[in-house]
């Protein structure tokens, strides 16, 4: 497993402290990355920066709503102080408002936009000059195969999505000739705080499980495995990818 590893890999993750976004940041970590965490709850930030900090982890945090645009300018000056330079942004911040398209009121869709799209969009024009001055740079995109097909969750989420996932494929293209890869990571249903509420009802989790070949729901560290490989330097050739990790459903049918 030689050179299969993040070292020295300067490292941005939003929504650091929970879900797929705290194992992401815990998997670089373990890798040999060195991690900067965003979220909005100073002290759950607090807590997990001084947790890996005691463990010798190259970690720093940041508190912070990534759609609000003086607080992206925040973490853009975070960047500049800590190194100056980028070589992993990690677009994984996300949120939803599950209802049928009619009984949405335009502001919650717009926050679902807000933050699952716009400041993706946002972050990755915000870091690029730090990433064309990074090594091997790249930047992971958490999307969902709620950009793909229908899983229950709401128009609204499955359009950002969607529309992430073909950010990825368009900053790929525009991005392949300064040597920045672009690729995108697409969970199935996994156990976070995002759909615990989901997963607890035993009709919809059945309708999951029977729908999945491998029976279970995924765990987070399963996706943050597949968002470290894509931020490796042994994935110099792979970039415009949308990697789906769903154990298996897409392949099933009937």
């Amino acid at each position: 497993m030689k050179k299969w590893d993040l070292r020295g890999k300067r490292t941005l993750v939003t929504g650091g402290t929970k879900g797929i976004g705290k194992a992401i940041a815990e998997e670089f970590l373990e890798l040999g990355a060195e991690v900067m965490i965003v979220a909005r709850n100073a002290k759950e930030v607090g807590e997990l920066v001084r947790l890996w900090q005691a463990e010798g982890r190259a970690v720093t945090g940041l508190a912070g709503d990534v759609s609000v645009e003086a607080d992206r300018r925040r973490i853009g000056a975070a960047v500049e102080e800590r190194w100056g330079a980028l070589d992993v942004l990690v677009n994984n911040v996300g949120t939803n408002i599950r209802k049928k398209v009619v009984e949405y009121e335009p502001a919650e869709y717009l926050q679902i936009f807000d933050v699952n799209l716009f400041a993706a969009v946002e972050l990755c024009r915000l870091c690029y000059p730090y990433l064309l001055k990074g090594t091997g740079a790249s930047v992971v995109n958490v999307a969902s195969v709620a950009g793909s097909v229908d899983v229950g969750s709401g128009a609204p989420y499955g359009m950002t999505k969607a529309a992430l996932i073909q950010l990825t494929r368009n900053l790929a293209v525009e991005w392949a000739r300064f040597g920045i890869r672009v690729n995108a990571v697409s969970p199935w249903y996994t156990d976070t705080p995002l759909v615990e509420k989901v997963l607890q009802q035993p009709e919809r989790f059945q309708r999951i499980i029977d729908r999945t070949l491998l029976n279970r729901v995924a765990q987070a560290e399963e996706v943050a495995a597949a968002a470290a490989f894509l931020a490796m330097d042994r994935a110099s050739y792979i970039t415009g990818q949308n990697i789906v990790v769903d154990g298996g459903m897409a392949a099933k049918g009937i």
